[in-house]
């Protein structure tokens, strides 16, 4: 698979807060990537630095400046407005005509399954919906790669399994995902490819199959392990 962005020895420092350390990573098209760590490990920084929110304190990151991006954050800001044009006025904003626009809005909201709801405030709209919504506003956008902070952590087990079932159809239709995650039952489900983070550094980055079973995890780090046990259990309660 090709390469679509490649990050060298970067650092990432807000203030005295040193977020990122040392990262070396290479995003392929067509992954399925998920971030796991304790919170504060640099999960949101790493996806923040991908997606050219942030810079890089120190290293390089390389990427095909042909590729187009978009990002889904854990709480979707809704404008005071109609759910179409939540939609539309992105895409407006981005040049297409008001009429085309709308046009396109519709196409991605069907495409979420909330067509009926166009025309409600999307202020009014379920946490489940609004995800939906935000996922139909990234969608209409066309990225090649979508980035997505914790997707469902504040969604009942409905509307989380809704959002991954289209995060699975989005993968399935050529697009590359990176996504922070704490369900590690969603982290078997979706991704192709895993790195736990501890302390802004990788310490661990393998296929989804191996980080979960093989005997590569304790060669790479014990810490991950004891993650996946405290984790596993917390979710099985």
């Amino acid at each position: 698979m090709s390469a679509i962005m490649q990050l060298k020895s970067v650092d990432l420092r807000f203030g005295a807060v040193q977020a990122l350390r040392a990262v070396d990573l290479r995003l392929s098209a067509g992954e399925r990537l998920a971030l796991i760590g304790a919170n504060g490990c640099g999960k949101s920084s790493l996806l923040r630095l991908m997606h050219g929110l942030v810079a890089p304190s120190g290293g390089s990151v390389v990427q095909d400046s042909a590729t187009r991006q978009a990002m889904l954050f854990q709480r979707p800001y809704m404008l005071r407005t109609s759910t179409l044009n939540n939609l539309a006025l992105g895409l407006w904003i981005r040049g297409a005509a008001w009429t085309e626009a709308k046009e396109q809005a519709l196409l991605a909201l069907g495409r979420v399954g909330l067509g009926e709801a166009a025309q409600r405030n999307a202020r009014a709209l379920s946490g489940g919906q609004q995800q939906r919504l935000a996922l139909a506003r990234a969608w209409s956008l066309r990225p090649d790669v979508l980035f997505l902070d914790e997707p469902t952590s504040s969604l009942d087990p409905h509307a989380k399994r809704e959002v991954e079932l289209l995060m699975a159809d989005f993968a399935q239709g050529g697009m590359t995902l990176v996504f922070a995650s704490h369900n590690l039952g969603q982290v078997k489900r979706l991704a192709t490819r895993v790195i736990y983070l501890q302390q802004g550094r990788v310490l661990a980055d393998l296929p989804v199959h191996d980080f979960f079973n093989g005997p590569k995890l304790s060669e790479t780090s014990r810490d991950a392990d004891l993650f996946i046990k405290r984790e596993t259990q917390w979710q099985s309660i």
